[in-house]
């Protein structure tokens, strides 16, 4: 299927490697003038040039802290008319309650509420203009079925849900969608890192850890990246103009909730 993206400009949050760098990969597959960003340059580079040499085209890539004001503004600055926006950033460490002080709220309404907010804030009107819009938020499986243990990641990303359901009944008559994708039990760093959680929290090997993360997914293996990021892809198709507003599950059907 000809997703209808060929020289549309996309704007991917965190993707010198994991989900984002999978969503910069089929994007740019799909045609698109991408551009990358992550704060380890090496890896940025490196994962630059994994893109050209499987796309046939080079991104455009930013190295920046996506916290910070001046890092926000760099990626803007790379890319100051773009069609689709990809937010995306590194998730709030689990923990229990007793481990949360104020910092630790802050930062994470900081990376995974306030600034997907301020990046989407920037790029909207343009995109109402022109009369073409896709943005597409890699949240967490936690805001449709919350643990106490990931409170940080589940209360920054539920606000991000709700002001993006808001914004997009104002934006999609303009052909501006807004779409969350929800991933769970996908084979990232971030489920390398739940496994050594697991390892410290049971006292069990590496191998074990990792089986008991298949164990809960009920189609019987770990995601891949490139699963989601082909969701990714559609829904910033010229295909997708009539879906917004929505929560998709990326989890292998994992999720046991009617809606």
């Amino acid at each position: 299927m000809d997703l209808g993206l060929n020289g549309r400009h996309a704007i991917v949050c965190a993707s010198s490697r994991g989900l984002g760098k999978a969503c910069a990969m089929a994007l740019a597959r799909e045609g698109c003038e991408v551009v990358i960003n992550g704060r380890d340059a090496t890896q940025l580079a490196a994962t630059a040039d994994e893109i050209a040499a499987a796309c046939g085209r080079q991104p455009h890539a930013v190295q920046a802290d996506l916290n910070t004001a001046s890092g926000r503004a760099a990626l803007l600055a790379a890319c100051d008319a773009p069609d689709i926006l990809v937010t995306n950033n590194a998730g709030p460490p689990p923990g229990a309650l007793g481990d949360w002080d104020h910092a630790a709220w802050i930062a994470a309404l900081e990376a995974n509420l306030l600034m997907p907010i301020e990046l989407i804030s920037a790029v909207v009107d343009g995109m109402r203009r022109r009369r073409f819009g896709r943005i597409v938020n890699i949240t967490s499986a936690v805001v449709k079925s919350p643990r106490l243990g990931m409170s940080l990641s589940t209360t920054a990303r539920t606000g991000l849900t709700a002001f993006c359901k808001g914004l997009q009944r104002e934006v999609v008559a303009d052909n501006v969608t807004i779409n969350n994708l929800l991933p769970q039990h996908i084979d990232t760093g971030r489920q390398q890192q739940m496994a050594l959680r697991l390892m410290q929290e049971r006292g069990i090997s590496f191998v074990q850890a990792r089986a008991l993360q298949t164990k809960m997914v009920r189609a019987g293996r770990l995601g891949r990246p490139e699963e989601l990021a082909d969701a990714c892809a559609y829904l910033c198709s010229a295909q997708a103009s009539f879906i917004s507003g929505q929560n998709l599950q990326v989890d292998g059907g994992s999720y046991d909730g009617l809606i």
